[in-house]
């Protein structure tokens, strides 16, 4: 039986399991995870509260002001390699904790600009870096301290987005009338600076298995009896330099030395634990491992993420001026954002405890998910009085929520990289993502002003969302497509390793043997 002692360290140092917890200070990480979510992404999503004292403070356009928020996204997500570089160097603790400062010192910064270009450089460059360096190290860490619960954990501590565009939306209006929107960003700012707190909880884990071999003994062994009180001594030389501990039985241990007669006592097989610190160190973690990028499967669902990205957009910017647009007040047009945002939460809450049964196969869920996501996008421009919208409202925040909560976890699972190359490929991920999350929106604003109608943006994010759907489809196929070429070099390669050097004239002697025998009988 094997037992593992608890050794107390201090906070700072790291939690050190023989297998991945499912727990344990997990759960602390968890509760960071969401107020990161909260302070970031929620962040973003409220900024919008801001647009119109920004235009008029300004004298700027609307699409001026939009910049802002679409650079930040661009950098967030352009800086991903960074961010995982950083994490392997420095660790998760540090990155996360430096973002919180740039997120902060931005936000406060900006709330002095004076023009739309200082807020380009202070919250689009500095903030959309913290933004990148606090989100994508901490969802990473959270990867690596669940592995039955990941997709619920994930799901549940992801809500924080949600949560918070609840709450931060119509706390910063009311603090707007009090104060004006220059002191109401500069406390956004400093509320943003508890994300340092966040970070100092992510104790990095470390996972070091220990396996119990078993020697099996000889096929004849000359069978012994070790004198009990030598038995110590004789193992001692080995067990000091080598820190392998043997554990013998007092009879039938094979050895060449004097022994005493055959003992009719039961065979007892040597059993040797094999301590991992006694192994040699094992290579330091490469700071971006492109060789994700020779994975055919992860290759499928990073153009997933991709054009997938083309669709998460639009009903969020377009909506209110769609509904507007079909005659709609103002006040039923917020409802139906509300309503959107609150199917988000039971999506992403839907999705983390569908994934987390077993056995599942988590990437055919998601494509479900894809697939009726793109359903939903088609039916926006169908709809023309205020039920239909807030019915499309509503099954497409609950699809995104799905989708939005898993696509990243989903990395750690076996059927894309797996977890031990989960952090080089959501920084490669997330950076392939930048680019439709850059050209996306001037994209669809290109086809809203040559068509002059709205349904033509969520045409366009439907059929990104389509295209999504086939990449992940084919992610499957890959993996499988991959094992199974590499079982196959596995048993070549082993064969080759079995099958014995037989003497040159090995044959010749058998047929001599045969031919005299022959002759023999004649």
């Amino acid at each position: 039986k094997m037992t593992v002692k608890a050794v107390k360290m201090p906070c700072t140092a790291p939690n050190v399991y023989t297998k991945v917890p499912d727990g344990g200070w997990g759960w602390t990480v968890a509760f960071a995870f969401f107020f990161v979510e909260a302070l970031t992404y929620g962040i973003i999503k409220s900024f919008g509260v801001f647009f119109n004292d920004l235009m008029e403070s300004f004298d700027e356009t609307n699409s001026r002001i939009s910049w802002i928020i679409s650079i930040c996204v661009f950098v967030q997500t352009f800086t991903a390699p960074l961010s995982t570089v950083l994490s392997n160097r420095f660790g998760h603790r540090f990155v996360v904790m430096a973002g919180g400062v740039l997120i902060s010192t931005g936000m406060v910064t900006a709330s002095f600009a004076r023009t739309v270009v200082d807020m380009y450089v202070t919250i689009g460059i500095v903030s959309g870096l913290g933004y990148c360096l606090s989100f994508l190290p901490t969802v990473t860490i959270l990867s690596q301290y669940f592995d039955k619960r990941r997709s619920l954990v994930t799901a549940v501590a992801s809500t924080g987005e949600c949560f918070a565009v609840f709450s931060f939306a119509p706390a910063i209006t009311a603090l707007k009338e009090q104060i004006g929107w220059r002191y109401s960003l500069l406390s956004v700012g400093v509320l943003q600076l508890s994300i340092v707190i966040c970070g100092s909880l992510l104790r990095p884990i470390v996972i070091k298995e220990q396996e119990v071999v078993k020697a099996q003994p000889p096929e004849e062994p000359t069978e012994t009896k070790y004198m009990l009180e030598n038995e110590q001594t004789r193992t001692s030389i080995e067990s000091i330099d080598s820190g392998v501990e043997i554990t013998t039985s007092p009879s039938n241990v094979p050895g060449n030395t004097k022994a005493e007669p055959k003992s009719e006592e039961p065979k007892e097989h040597v059993q040797i634990l094999v301590d991992n610190n006694s192994t040699p160190p094992e290579p330091k973690t490469k700071l971006l491992d492109f060789s994700v990028m020779r994975d055919y499967s992860f290759i499928c669902y990073a153009f997933f993420g991709l054009f997938a990205t083309l669709g998460f957009f639009a009903p969020s910017l377009y909506i209110i001026p769609l509904s507007l647009s079909l005659g709609i007040s103002k006040d039923h047009s917020a409802y139906i954002l509300s309503a959107m945002a609150i199917a988000e939460v039971f999506g992403r809450i839907s999705a983390g405890w569908v994934l987390n049964k077993k056995p599942i196969r988590k990437i055919y869920i998601e494509l479900i998910c894809v697939v009726l996501l793109s359903v939903a996008l088609f039916a926006f421009p169908f709809a023309s009085e205020f039920w239909g919208l807030m019915t499309c409202s509503i099954f497409f925040g609950f699809m995104l929520g799905t989708v939005a909560g898993t696509h990243i976890p989903l990395l750690a699972e076996d059927d894309v990289v797996g977890i031990a190359k989960m952090s080089s490929a959501a920084g490669v991920y997330v950076f392939i993502q930048s680019l439709a999350g850059l050209a996306g929106p001037p994209l669809a604003g290109v086809l809203v002003d040559t068509t002059q109608n709205y349904s033509s943006a969520f045409y366009s994010c439907a059929a990104g969302m389509v295209l999504g759907a086939v990449f992940l489809s084919l992610v499957r196929p890959c993996k499988a497509g991959l094992c199974h070429r590499q079982q196959q070099c596995a048993e070549e390669s082993a064969a080759a390793v079995v099958a014995p050097d037989l003497p040159d004239d090995f044959i010749e002697m058998d047929i001599g043997k045969a031919e005299t025998s022959g002759k023999g009988g004649d």
